[in-house]
């Protein structure tokens, strides 16, 4: 196939030509989550394979997984942290009994009490300094960060949900979302 023929991917700023350029913000807005839950499972054999088994099982009972942190230890042994909607919880640890005497894990933990705040924008990919001022609004506010995810153009945070409406206030307010030069778009919805 010549040069010519060929499909060329496509940047952001093609796709969206009206996203773009010095009128375009760099931050979007600020995104906030109430309703999951965080499922920790602990000291699971550290082998090639545990993950996949434990999340094809999940997805077999249809499960829908958010975030994931996994976290080696030195004994041989892991733990794997992930988010749920709170609505699954007892699908979850019901298809997680099934299979533990299979995969050896040795608990299991569920916290209800967490939030997600996610900050969103396209200009995140091309700005430096957006993670920094991010975490640093947390910290300012001595919010503690759980699990952290990121994309293109999100940043997440999974926080307790204690700390939630005081991480959204700060992100908010570090990155002038609530200035009348920005149009601010705040969402409480479950962000995927």
């Amino acid at each position: 196939m010549s040069e010519q023929n060929t499909p060329k991917s496509k940047s952001m700023g093609e796709l969206f030509p009206d996203l773009v350029g010095p009128e375009a913000p760099v931050i979007s807005g600020v995104a906030h989550d109430r309703t999951e839950s965080q499922i920790t499972l602990r000291h699971i054999p550290d082998r090639t394979g545990m993950a996949a088994d434990v999340f094809e099982s999940l997805a077999q009972a249809g499960v829908n997984i958010d975030m994931i942190v996994q976290a080696a230890s030195t004994e041989g042994t892991a733990d794997i942290s992930f988010t749920i909607p709170e609505s699954q919880i007892d699908l979850t640890v019901k298809s997680l009994d099934t299979i533990k005497d299979d995969i050896g894990f040795e608990a299991l933990n569920v916290d209800r009490k967490i939030g997600k705040i996610s900050l969103v924008g396209v200009g995140m990919k091309t700005h430096s300094g957006i993670t920094a001022l991010f975490f640093k609004a947390l910290a300012d506010e001595c919010v503690n960060v759980l699990m952290i995810s990121t994309s293109e153009i999100r940043l997440s945070a999974v926080v307790s949900l204690d700390d939630l409406d005081k991480a959204v206030r700060a992100v908010h307010s570090a990155f002038n979302l609530d200035s009348d030069k920005v149009e601010a778009v705040v969402y409480g919805g479950t962000g995927r």
